[in-house]
């Protein structure tokens, strides 16, 4: 499908613009949204296509970063496919910490890796651009689609029942990104389809009202959404709601303050005993090859952004990035099913200590490449120093190539049943009264059987292990950075790196830097914006 479109953000004044070809979710989903200025008038919806158009453009959102076709960047100092949102949730997830460290010099990129960023750095604000542009497509959608506007196109019984799932879940992708921006920045503003399009300074909200908001539409649209795995492959069900609503509980304390580790068990048994959704016995490293969503384990994956190469064509943004990035040194690119590498990303020492060795052979997600590589950074700017990362590969699970090699098949698992299975296992420790300890070692040792790993037993299940195995089973995921400040372990001394603090060797960081600065771009187009403390 062709997605070109123009929209006028609510806080940057400039136009936002994306011109990409890529696939639908699924090939059902193959459908053309049209330029924003189509899309906002009474005349595009005369279509009845046209509704499942603007759906696919909030899940092309995700991928594709974007340009307008003549290489003019869509968001002002961070141009094309550095402004992938999957990208760019890499790249503030990952760098910060202990799993993965990029040797390239790009403007800021470089203060990522050691914790040392300003309020100035443009991959910071491609971030929190990226989300609130998802936000502003889902807010239109929201308003084009109400009973009133449907009932005056007169659109029929039958196509209103698809578009309510569509508006469940163009809501679903506005929370998901209000996490996001909750996540990384804390207090943003809020803003929804009953605003005004237009210029205005929305308020900005603190954290806990923004995790208010997010739980809030989590639960009504439940009701509303496809029955679990009853969409189509790569659209969101009511399943992908409560694993975002276990994660906000997982992590109310950090958020709010308040501790709602009964109600994460809760939402993580449920989802576990009731929906369709079931763990991939299938080897590890097929759950991220090219196949991964027709080998086993889509059966998994709850909320995947889905690759296509011949037809999503991001030469840079998504997982054509992670896995391009990923390959330098004396890796044969070919081997990872991809035309070349660009030699940026690695993983730290510590992280590879997590394993009882770098070859997977007592654990299989231990997924290095050493040959030529040093284990310890001395240089960052130096693909070699430090072991590189094969989980992810261009190459179908039989050992067959994918569609192309210069752009991947392979789709990103941003939700998966084993992140549940640990969810659930980290609230019961936590002391949930709704979790079980005997329950939780079952789940973990399941994970640890697949992996080829030795199983465990309830004097092993600590709050360390938990966080140890999370970075074993979920790496390169991007939920690192969050689950290390849950534990407290992203800033201060309690766990150090090399190049934490930009030294070496490590260093304690300031607690402050659990949260991302507020842009400065963006306070400077908005000036009620207030800063987080210490920026």
């Amino acid at each position: 499908m062709k997605i070109s479109f123009k929209y006028i953000s609510y806080f940057f004044l400039f136009i936002l613009g994306l011109s990409m070809t890529l696939t639908s979710c699924t090939d059902d989903l193959n459908v053309t949204p049209k330029d924003d200025d189509e899309f906002l008038s009474e005349t595009f919806y005369k279509d009845p296509a046209s509704y499942k158009q603007v759906l696919a453009k909030l899940y092309a959102g995700l991928y594709v970063g974007g340009n307008d076709g003549d290489g003019t960047a869509d968001i002002a100092g961070i141009g094309g496919d550095f402004s992938s949102y999957l990208r760019l949730l890499f790249v503030t997830q990952e760098f910060p910490t202990d799993e993965a460290i990029i040797a390239w010099a790009d403007g800021n990129l470089p203060s990522l890796n050691g914790q040392t960023w300003s309020a100035d750095n443009e991959f910071l604000y491609g971030t929190f651009s990226r989300a609130f542009y998802e936000i502003s497509v889902a807010n239109e959608f929201l308003r084009q689609t109400t009973d009133e506007k449907l009932s005056a196109r007169g659109v029929d019984a039958s196509l209103k029942a698809d578009i309510s799932k569509f508006r469940a879940e163009a809501r679903f992708l506005r929370a998901f990104s209000y996490y996001n921006l909750m996540d990384l920045f804390g207090n943003v503003p809020i803003t929804t389809e009953n605003d005004p399009v237009g210029f205005f300074y929305p308020e900005q909200r603190s954290r806990t009202e923004v995790f208010a908001f997010i739980e809030s539409e989590l639960k009504d649209i439940d009701n509303s959404l496809a029955a679990s795995k009853s969409n189509e492959y790569g659209r969101v069900d009511k399943t992908a709601a409560k694993f975002l609503l276990a994660q906000i509980y997982l992590n109310s304390k950090v958020y709010t303050g308040t501790d709602r580790n009964n109600e994460a068990a809760t939402v993580c048994k449920d989802i576990i005993d009731n929906s369709q959704y079931s763990f991939a016995n299938i080897p590890y490293k097929n759950l991220f090859s090219a196949d991964n969503n027709r080998n086993g384990a889509q059966n998994e994956f709850i909320f995947p952004v889905v690759s296509d190469g011949n037809a999503i064509r991001a030469t840079g943004g998504g997982m054509s990035f992670i896995l391009h990035a990923s390959i330098g040194g004396s890796m044969d690119a070919a081997a990872q099913g991809m035309n070349g590498g660009w030699a940026g990303i690695r993983t730290r020492r510590e992280f590879v200590g997590l394993f009882p060795d770098a070859t997977a052979t007592g654990d299989k997600r231990g997924t290095f490449y050493t040959a030529g590589q040093n284990l310890d950074i001395a240089r960052v700017d130096i693909f070699t120093e430090g072991y590189a990362v094969t989980k992810y590969t261009n190459v179908n699970s039989d050992g067959t190539a994918a569609q192309r090699n210069d752009i991947p098949d392979t789709d990103f698992p941003m939700y998966r049943l084993s992140d549940v299975y640990l969810m659930y296992a980290e609230a019961s420790v936590r002391g949930a009264a709704a979790g079980n300890i005997a329950t939780s070692v079952g789940y973990i040792n399941q994970i640890r059987t697949r992996a080829g790993a030795g199983t465990i037993t309830a004097s092993d299940l600590t709050l360390d292990f938990i966080l140890e195995e999370r970075g074993r089973e979920l790496f390169w995921e991007c939920h690192r950075r969050t689950d290390l400040i849950r534990f407290g372990k992203f800033t201060g001394g309690s766990k150090i790196w090399q190049w934490k603090g930009g030294t070496m060797n490590g260093s304690a960081t300031d607690s402050y830097r659990d949260l991302m600065p507020i842009p400065l771009k963006t306070i400077q187009a908005n000036p009620t914006l207030k800063q987080n403390p210490g920026y």
